[in-house]
């Protein structure tokens, strides 16, 4: 059996309505402010950016988003491929779990927007039962433990990735000897360069991404055709084929 890894990003949301950030609709480009929503300094030091941060979440798509075609083509090649799978995703939206991959399967590189974390005594609780109480009045709403900062479980601009996390993407990156990288720009570092160990290490890496990336010269394929229809019929080769997939 071939062992898989999928690295997912941005794009592989955005047919359930999520937008991507670095995209030529991308957030970022539609509002270079809001990315001082979603950054550490920023956010802890004015109250007034958690408040639009908080009224951007409220406002968000991804609490009711729903998994599409490719979240859907992923958990059905974990329950019938026949080849072991791991998931890493740069996404924070449950998507991938929410579609059937097994949580123990999927590592969140940079966390999860379906939690809300104190910023000081590190309690834990739902994005939804936050998002209640700023719908009723409290536009910045604290921990109710301590009375500590809130923010959502993610990892932010200026925040390092969990190092445990990491140290499992990594060990998987170096294990692996299929490693598909769909929907994202592999422009973001450490998780970028999941792509780059994977290569080293002997493993065969397929780039599914609308945009070009630093890491296509050394890929070994890469696809430029809509994620949707593109990852279901390389899933269905893999299901097949296994680490020795080439184009149709």
């Amino acid at each position: 059996m071939t062992m898989v890894a999928i690295l997912s990003g941005a794009g592989i949301s955005t047919d359930s309505g999520i937008p991507d950030y670095r995209g030529p609709n991308g957030v970022w480009r539609r509002d270079p402010e809001a990315e001082r929503l979603v950054t550490y300094g920023p956010y802890m030091s004015d109250p007034e950016i958690r408040r639009r941060s908080w009224r951007m979440r409220l406002d968000g798509p991804v609490l009711s988003a729903e998994p599409n075609g490719a979240h859907h083509a992923i958990a059905a090649f974990e329950r019938t491929g026949g080849h072991p799978l791991r998931v890493i995703t740069q996404n924070v939206d449950g998507l991938h779990q929410a579609a059937g991959v097994p949580a123990r399967k999927v590592l969140e590189l940079h966390g999860s927007a379906r939690s809300v974390v104190c910023t000081a005594c590190h309690a834990r609780s739902s994005m939804a039962e936050a998002l209640d109480r700023v719908r009723a009045g409290e536009d910045d709403p604290a921990c109710r433990v301590c009375g500590g900062i809130l923010k959502s479980a993610t990892v932010m601009f200026g925040q390092r990735l969990d190092p445990v996390v990491l140290g499992d993407a990594m060990a998987i990156a170096k294990a692996t000897e299929v490693f598909v990288v769909v929907g994202s720009s592999l422009q973001v570092q450490p998780a970028a360069s999941l792509a780059g160990i994977a290569a080293e290490h002997g493993a065969r890496l397929i780039i599914v991404n609308a945009e070009p990336t630093p890491y296509d010269p050394v890929a070994d394929e890469v696809v430029r055709e809509p994620i949707g229809t593109a990852l279901p019929a390389l899933l269905d080769r893999l299901r097949k084929t296994g680490a020795e997939t080439r184009p149709a």
